[in-house]
């Protein structure tokens, strides 16, 4: 235990608190009982699922999403749909993206498929979400499931070390674009593959950053679909982006389009005259029977497909540990901390984190204003380049949405549900040790007194006029201190349920055990 805080300098009390799994960055809240008037400060954990951030969080959120995987993957039961209040879920529908069904309520395209992209078949639709029975000649039953690496296709020739052979020739703006829409593809591919596997496949897919920086896709998949149908349904994959071009900037440095109040728009510098709006830019390309996407984006060819069966314990506690390794990191991590990346590394880091800054990721994206298109909502105080999405930042390289992408009906449960699961695991054996773990909603806000009003009430803190804050020392101290506790009286309690290990049980109690038994 840590008894004072001035013996404990903050790097090695911060060491301390990962090591024993305590947030380091705890977020104080004030506690309010008005039933007694108590008020309490208490540190709640940040959340975070960045190791660079918090690695404790991060920690946590990796292995509660490795349960998540493992326990919707080789399911031989229909579960009902998770629910929509889950922000993680894919909540896409099956046959087409929120993108599409907010389009085609305004314009309405061709859905002719592209002329060099294949023709796929469309198979009748089972209403299941489990794989096939197979029987083996020795009468076993097996239901196996599959694990998929998708990747992006090749922008030029890399090193071993992930960075361009020739920089000069390496695509670095359709490498930017398909890191950007890499999502809306992945989408394209789920939709394609429930349409010719003749059932509503279900999947746990985190996306991770290829040692080139671009994104690619691992999967874990409930069920089996043969090797030349996915094969094919990656070939036939792809997604057009019907948006103005975005290649060549129509306005460079400090030469930029200017609000205008009056107006309500964006003026170009030079003569005065609002740029198109987004919906008149939609517009020309619609009225334009020449007009081609903006963009492309398709699968690679590199496709690796794995059979697993569920009991291959070893086989499928390795590929959920591959699929969710790099969770905690950001896809600039890739390359290591400033000691280990090479200069060559942090040179192509900084060209595509360049072409993703000033690439416009979304219509109302304020780079549009570099290319002579006023984005849609346009508002004042948009700048290129100042663009407040994630997907433009150096940690993201355009992978802006959710790194874990969950199908609807892996599991039925949600994360809390999830999160509720393990701490019943702990809570169980605790109390078969005869000790009490504390309730979770003790404190929870949906806790009423007798008249209906609410008797626990959570307000955020006020670090310049509360004078009774805890430090940052003394809530971390407390905190590894209460971690410890817990751990000893966790371990101590397993002892107590499983007995005690088998060396060290004497003859006596061998023969106890043998008598009871009888």
């Amino acid at each position: 235990m840590i008894s004072t805080l001035g013996q404990v300098a903050p790097d090695v009390l911060h060491d301390l608190a990962v090591r024993n799994g305590v947030c380091v960055r705890p977020v104080l809240s004030r506690l309010t009982d008005t039933a007694t008037g108590e008020q309490l400060v208490i540190p709640i954990p940040c959340g975070s699922t960045q190791e660079r951030q918090c690695p404790p969080c991060a920690d946590r959120a990796r292995k509660l999403r490795m349960q998540q995987c493992r326990e919707g993957w080789h399911r031989d039961d229909e579960v009902p749909a998770a629910s929509d209040d889950d922000a993680d879920e894919d909540t896409g529908s099956e046959d087409e993206t929120p993108s599409d069904v907010e389009e085609s309520a305004r314009r309405v395209r061709s859905t002719r498929r592209r002329q060099d992209a294949p023709d796929l078949p469309r198979v009748p639709m089972d209403n299941r979400t489990v794989g096939t029975t197979f029987t083996a000649p020795d009468g076993r039953t097996y239901r196996p499931s599959m694990f998929l690496t998708l990747t992006l296709p090749s922008y030029g020739k890399v090193g071993p070390d992930g960075t361009p052979l020739d920089p000069g020739s390496y695509d670095y703006h359709r490498a930017a674009m398909d890191a950007l829409h890499f999502p809306k593809l992945v989408d394209r591919f789920w939709q394609n593959l429930r349409r010719c596997a003749g059932y509503k496949v279900q999947y746990f897919a985190t996306v991770e950053a290829q040692r080139r920086l671009a994104p690619h896709l691992h999967a874990a998949v409930r069920g089996v679909i043969p090797r030349q149908v996915v094969k094919d349904v990656v070939a036939a994959t792809y997604h057009q982006l019907w948006w103005p071009q975005c290649t060549e900037p129509a306005y460079t440095g400090d030469d930029l389009p200017r609000w205008d109040d009056y107006a309500g728009a964006f003026l170009d510098p030079h003569t005065g005259t609002p740029l198109p709006t987004w919906e008149q830019a939609l517009d020309s390309i619609g009225d334009d029977l020449a007009a081609t996407p903006a963009h492309v984006v398709k699968l690679g060819t590199q496709l690796d497909y794995q059979g697993i069966i569920a009991d291959a314990d070893d086989k499928v506690g390795k590929a959920i540990g591959y699929l969710t390794k790099y969770l905690a990191k950001s896809i600039a991590d890739t390359y290591g901390d400033d000691d280990t990346i090479t200069t060559a590394q942090a040179m192509h880091l900084d060209r595509l984190h360049r072409e993703v800054r000033w690439l416009p990721c979304s219509p109302t994206c304020s780079n549009w204003l570099r290319y002579g298109v006023q984005p849609k909502d346009a508002e004042a105080g948009m700048r290129p380049g100042w663009c407040p999405s994630k997907a433009h930042d150096r940690h993201h390289l355009g992978l802006g949405g959710r790194r874990v992408l969950v199908s609807r009906q892996w599991t039925g449960k949600t994360l809390t549900d999830h999160k509720a699961d393990r701490a019943e695991v702990v809570r169980q054996t605790l109390a078969m040790a005869g000790v009490d773990m504390p309730d979770t909603d003790r404190y929870a806000t949906t806790t009423q007194l007798e008249d209906g009003m609410p008797r626990f009430i959570w307000t955020p803190v006020d670090r310049n006029n509360d004078d009774d804050l805890p430090t940052w020392h003394g809530v971390l101290t407390r905190g590894i201190n209460e971690r410890i506790r817990w751990r000893t009286q966790y371990e101590q309690a397993k002892q107590r349920a499983n007995g005690p290990p088998a060396d060290a049980r004497s003859a006596t109690d061998t023969d106890d055990a043998a008598n009871s038994a009888a």
